[in-house]
């Protein structure tokens, strides 16, 4: 079996207590799985995920399209820049390829690497990679340019077609939709092999916007 769907929804930020996660096995067949979690804090439900499980088997005959897919440098040949504001206060190695978070009207291409452990003492698996940073997809297809994000995400879909490759991760902007301040976001998700798949999210308009290049300061002397 292997990972093919994680759901995400965040509706509630937690204050800083300690947590509880609860696990429920939905389904358990022969060839799907599909396991639901939800976290709760001082009681009360803050978020909750389902993951979906596939049997591995043999691809059906045939060729069908697949739409076009990126050719870039490898993250590796690409220059080590110093973490830029939109980088999340440095919490991730990013190597830019186009467009920036502070630019506006260009798809976005960028290399992601994970610099921090999830678990203390356990080492990333590249699909748990791949499950931490698709986050990034919402600011990454939403933000309009200029100052702070214009969309918080309040929920997050990924798609992988196999198991990833590596640790690092990359993100190209595909889509974006808003109306009424509603906004809706897709990007393509990929490892040093080429496409893994995708991922959605859908966001409320943040009626008052953060400077986050002020933000990163203020982190960093804090």
């Amino acid at each position: 079996f292997i990972p093919v769907r994680v759901t995400v929804d965040m509706y509630r930020a937690p204050p800083m207590v300690p947590l509880t996660i609860e696990t429920r096995l939905v389904r358990d067949s022969r060839r799907i799985r599909v396991v639901d979690a939800e976290i709760i804090s001082e009681g009360r439900s803050a978020g909750r995920a389902s993951c979906q499980f596939l049997r591995r088997g043999e691809n059906p005959v045939g060729t069908p399209w697949h739409g076009e897919t990126w050719s870039v440098p490898h993250p590796e040949s690409l220059p080590a820049g110093v973490a830029a504001p939109d980088t999340m206060f440095g919490l991730w190695e990013m190597r830019w390829m186009q467009g920036r978070m502070e630019t506006a009207g260009l798809q976005r291409r960028v290399w992601m690497r994970e610099n921090r452990e999830l678990v203390a003492g356990e080492p990333l698996s590249p699909f748990a990679r791949v499950a931490v940073a698709a986050d990034y997809a919402s600011p990454l297809s939403n933000t309009c340019g200029g100052r702070g994000y214009a969309f918080i995400n309040s929920d997050l879909t990924i798609y992988i077609g196999r198991q990833p490759q590596g640790e690092w991760v990359g993100f190209e902007s595909i889509g974006h939709e808003a109306n009424e301040g509603i906004g809706i976001g897709h990007c393509n998700l990929y490892d040093v092999a080429g496409r893994i798949g995708w991922a959605s999210a859908c966001g409320l308009a943040q009626q008052v916007r953060v400077d986050i290049q002020a933000s990163a300061a203020a982190a960093s002397q804090a």
